[in-house]
């Protein structure tokens, strides 16, 4: 079983004593490390329109390296505008994985646009910096991973990662919108695709995870990391009712591959769980994982998917993993 230390929330919006564009929400974090500190990127919101409707921008915070519970600075407006008019992310751009290339940062996105029948739909966009993760533009106007035949809608939560010289994505694709007595609520899965420059994708056309809560789970951001031979994904999952409670909200999953096609999904020795009490007693959820100076950190959203803020955890045990 992992064993995780929790080092505490890093950052919440709400928190801001002075006067900021964010003003909840931190969600959706990715790391990239920096010589002498840890950028963290996430997605934020301010405040919501008169008539309710939230946009989301994706920011940044840096942590000190040599004490990671440290913020050390924080962007002053958003690394990437809204799209416009009719594009895929005109009304905001939640969640967020972002990633070295060459000179390049590049930051996959989902994007969102806003329906009638439904409240949202989402597919997934590319944007690059080229100063250094401080900036990015569009790759184009266009999504780079969307709707298709057997995924006809929501497609998101992209978490992407390079082993041998071939890019993976990890992201979601909607099976079905539920009737409820609300909006309807909708079911999505996790699945993978392949490209050899990131831009161009294969998918890989199936659902990764079994389900445990029942046909309606939800499942997210999956993060995967190669370890000791294996490859072990971290997720989110959660019921389709009642997922903004303690009872029905997130919490974080492992799956081990030895392939990236087929995985044994085993939950309960993930080894992250709510606290008893605080910003992350309700739900733990999307989860990514870095290494810094010889140790393994998880950072993640609390609360109401993020509108806690975000914690860090740091791995205890095991530190060989080829027995997990």
């Amino acid at each position: 079983m992992f064993k995780w230390e929790k080092l505490g929330k890093i950052f919440d919006p709400r928190d801001l004593k002075n006067e900021s564009w964010m003003q909840e929400f931190a969600q959706s974090p990715s790391v990239l490390i920096y010589d002498r500190h840890v950028r963290v990127y996430f997605c934020s919101r301010p405040a919501p329109s008169p008539d309710g409707q939230y946009q989301s921008f994706i920011s940044y915070i840096d942590l000190d390296r040599k004490n990671l519970l440290t913020v050390v600075g924080i962007c002053k407006e958003p690394v990437l505008r809204l799209g416009g008019c009719g594009t895929f992310d005109e009304f905001g751009t939640n969640p967020v994985s972002v990633i070295r290339h060459e000179d390049e940062v590049r930051a996959y996105y989902a994007g969102w646009s806003r329906c009638e029948s439904v409240p949202f739909n989402g597919s997934i966009g590319l944007a690059i910096s080229r100063d250094n993760g401080t900036s990015f533009s569009r790759l184009g106007d266009g999504p780079i991973l969307s709707f298709s035949p057997d995924e006809p809608f929501l497609i998101g939560s992209p978490r992407v990662r390079k082993y041998d010289n071939m890019w993976y994505l990890w992201y979601v694709a909607g099976r079905e919108w539920l009737r409820t007595e609300g909006r309807p609520e909708p079911i999505y899965k996790i699945r993978m695709a392949t490209s050899i420059d990131g831009i161009n994708w294969t998918k890989l056309g199936k659902d990764l995870l079994k389900s445990r809560l029942g046909i309606n789970e939800c499942q997210a951001c999956a993060d995967v990391t190669f370890r000791d031979g294996k490859y072990h994904m971290f997720f989110s999952y959660r019921h389709s009712h009642n997922y903004k409670s303690k009872e029905g909200g997130y919490r974080i999953g492992y799956a081990s591959s030895v392939d990236m096609t087929s995985w044994d999904r085993c939950d309960e020795i993930a080894g992250m769980n709510v606290s008893k009490s605080g910003w992350d007693s309700q739900m733990v959820n999307y989860p990514h994982l870095f290494e810094l100076d010889g140790e393994t950190y998880m950072i993640y959203q609390g609360n109401e998917m993020g509108r806690a803020g975000i914690g860090l955890a740091r791995l205890a045990s095991p530190q060989d993993w080829s027995g997990i």
